[in-house]
Formats: structure tokens, sequence, C-alpha cells
């Protein structure tokens, strides 16, 4: 049992105990916050001695967290935010603020949104940085982790700690290159081509595709790209078709021609998604709200 009271931690504690656990190396986690490596081993050391667990071991040739260190991270994620909302919660100034966002976004929305957001963020907060990482199949634990702080997706995660509000849907278009074929003008036109689709791993495709499966819309797939900005180069200069968001028309399909599809497609839905943590906090709803007018 530690002998040292609760009330010796502090919000420089529990930086460094993330940045410990998220980097997975006291190098650079002493890069992320600032300081010398002897100042993290020595915090770190600190940390240790008031939770009474060695927080990290060694791995080869690096470390990795504990159990209880893993644990640790996540609330100490929870209680920073609640230390920089008590900050800042009566006198939110956009323009004063100085921090990093990280959006998750696969490469549709991503392009889509996330370069018009910046521009309206950094219109009234100069400071404010963006960082995207890849949602690929998103989970709650994502957001629970802080590992970004909102989601952007078709597929918003089924927990009780996560929200999530629809921003947009968007149609089905059939592209294809006028110059090597016609639209297929029928399902049967439409069947008897060759496709290229979008799987996500661990090998998970569109909802498109799986709902077309689902009613015996089975196409012939020549290539599986992990995003959507792999797709045009296939389909230049071939006969494939992809079936893919119609807004894709002036982003990575641009100069494409493009039908509708000949079946009655479904919509696809966007929804930005967030953690319960961070539904009254004045930044988050900001960036939610500017996100927001974009569409």
């Amino acid at each position: 049992m530690s002998d040292f009271d609760y009330s010796h931690l502090d919000g420089r504690l529990l930086q460094l105990l993330v940045a410990v656990v998220e980097e997975g190396s006291i190098t650079r986690a002493a890069e992320r916050l600032g300081v010398t490596q002897s100042a993290v081993s020595h915090l770190l050391g600190k940390l240790r001695a008031i939770v009474d667990d060695p927080l990290v071991v060694k791995s080869g040739r690096g470390i990795v967290a504990t159990a209880r260190a893993e644990l640790l991270a996540r609330e100490a994620r929870v209680l920073l935010e609640d230390m920089r909302r008590f900050a800042t919660a009566e006198n939110f100034d956009p323009a004063s603020l100085r921090t990093t966002f990280t959006i998750a976004a696969n490469d549709f929305q991503r392009d889509l949104l996330l370069p018009r957001l910046l521009a309206r963020l950094r219109a009234r907060a100069p400071q404010v940085s963006l960082r995207v990482i890849s949602s690929d199949i998103p989970d709650a634990d994502m957001l629970r982790e802080e590992r970004c702080q909102l989601v952007i997706s078709p597929r918003p995660p089924d927990a009780s700690d996560i929200l999530h509000k629809r921003l947009f849907d968007d149609g089905y278009r059939v592209f294809y290159d006028a110059s090597q074929r016609k639209a297929p003008a029928t399902l049967a036109d439409y069947l008897a081509a060759d496709h290229v689709t979008v799987l996500y791993m661990p090998r998970r495709t569109l909802d498109l595709d799986d709902e077309l499966a689902e009613r015996g819309i089975r196409r012939s797939f020549a290539v599986m790209v992990p995003g959507f900005s792999g797709i045009p180069a296939f389909i230049r200069g071939s006969t494939l078709l992809a079936t893919v968001p119609g807004a894709l028309e002036s982003g990575a399909m641009q100069g494409l021609a493009h039908c509708a599809p000949p079946f009655d497609a479904p919509r696809m839905p966007m929804y930005m998604i967030w953690h319960l943590r961070h539904r009254h906090d004045p930044a988050h709803s900001w960036l939610r709200a500017e996100l927001e007018a974009l569409v």
C-alpha cells in the first residue's frame, strides 16, 4: 500500500502518465511533453510511489504499460478534461484557444470536410491545429481512451457513453471512364461488369456491398482497395465500375463520368461521434458547431 496521499497528484503527473502509456517510450513521451528524459523518469518514479504500481515494464528493447497503468490512463484522460473545463468553462474564447483536436476519419469524409473545417477553425482560433487519423471501423474505445476527440463515420459505435449526430447523407453514383465504356443501362449490364470497391481492415466491406449481397445482387470485384482515394487509378483507362458516394464527384472521382445505379440504392449517412464526457465542454461544443456549419 502506498504511503502517499492522493493530493500529491497534479495535472503534470496525469499528463505524464497518458503520454508514457500512449507513446510506449520514455524518449517519445519526453519529446511530446517538451521535457528531458530524466525529468520523465523522475516524475514516473514519483507516480509509481503514489499508485503503488510499476506502471511500465521492459519488453524487448522498449517498454509496455501495465494493466493498471492502462486503466489509470483512461481515468487520467477524464480528469484532465475536467481540469481543462474547470479552467475555461466561464470564459471560453476561441481566439485564445491553443490546442490540437484529433479527429478520426477515413479518406472520403477527411477530404470532403476537414480542409474546410480547418479553415473555419483557424479563422477564429489561429492557434488551433488538427491531427487526423484513420477511423477504419470506429469503436467506442477510440473515444474512451482519447485517441481522438471526434470521429466522423457512417457507423456510430453502439455504446451508452457514445453520442452522435447526423451531419448529412449522400446518394450513391456509379463512376466509370467514358472513353472506355458506356454507362450501365440495366442491372444486367451492371452485373456483367467488373467492379472496384473499398474493403476496410479486417475485411469489413461497405454497407452498400453488404446490403446488395443481402438482396442477392452479387458483383464481380476485380480489385478491393483500403480507401476511396485508391479507386480512380483503377477506373481510368479501364472498363471497371465503382459505386461510391456521389460527393466524390468533386473530389477523388473528379473527371470521371457517372450515372445513377440501375437499382434502388440506399443512401449513406454520415455522423459526427463523440464521448459523453465532452457533451458540455465549451471547446468541443464549438468544434462540433463549426463542423455542423459546413453541411
